[in-house]
């Protein structure tokens, strides 16, 4: 567990602050290093929710994770279908038109659900973190190409950014959360398992760059396994 709570609200906030920056200062054109990141984040989420959280769920036998595992990856199917994919970086971008209240929505109530167990979780704080990247890569590219005004794109891309560190702070906040904390963390499990899989088979498109690939996804397992 992190010794400073202030670390667990601003490390996630920071890791979507940084994946925004990096597209607004950079404006990549190439999709390679996008990529990359991409499935860094993916095996690194892997390798925490395999390496640290399931023996965690698991070590309790008077607790069943299954059906909460399960509920969590259903859900996250769900909230996929609302948001296309975003989670693992698809972004379906359309100029001059509004934002996509329901894609932003389906991606805070994620980004919400998996600041939940943080203060209680060191590793998944800094998984967080590294997804937060590619996700708010994604999430600056969906906002900033529409027809609104510039106040409505910072405070969009603001308030998702802080989704994270709230869930946090409500679980921090409400004791009566405190009892449910294996449910919430198998809940967690569940979805990250989802989106996880789905970058790393999704990272495996094509042939242009596998070894580099490869080479970053053991990079990202190594270093969640050492945390």
């Amino acid at each position: 567990m992190s010794t400073n709570p202030v670390f667990n609200y601003l490390l996630p906030f920071f890791g979507a602050v940084l994946g925004m920056s990096i597209v607004f200062i950079l404006r990549p054109k190439k999709p390679l290093a996008f990529k990359l990141v991409l499935a860094f984040s993916g095996a690194f989420l892997l390798g925490i929710t395999i390496f640290h959280l399931l023996p965690e769920v698991f070590a309790d036998p008077n607790f069943h994770a299954g059906p909460w595992i399960i509920t969590g990856l259903l859900l996250q199917i769900l909230l996929e279908y609302l948001s296309q994919g975003a989670e693992h970086g698809h972004a379906h971008i359309k100029e001059n038109k509004g934002l996509p209240w329901l894609l932003l929505l389906s991606l805070g109530v994620h980004a919400f659900i998996e600041g939940l167990p943080l203060s209680n979780q060191n590793e998944l704080l800094w998984g967080i973190f590294i997804h937060k990247i590619p996700i708010g890569m994604v999430v600056f590219f969906l906002v900033w190409e529409t027809r609104v005004s510039s106040i409505t794109k910072v405070s969009t891309l603001v308030l998702f950014a802080i989704m994270s560190p709230l869930g946090n702070l409500i679980n921090d906040t409400i004791p009566a959360l405190q009892v449910w904390q294996l449910q919430i963390t198998s809940v967690v499990i569940g979805m990250l398992l989802h989106i996880a899989t789905t970058i790393l088979f999704e990272s495996n498109q094509g042939h242009a760059f596998n070894l580099r690939k490869l080479l970053t996804i053991l990079l990202a397992f190594g270093l969640s396994f050492a945390l």
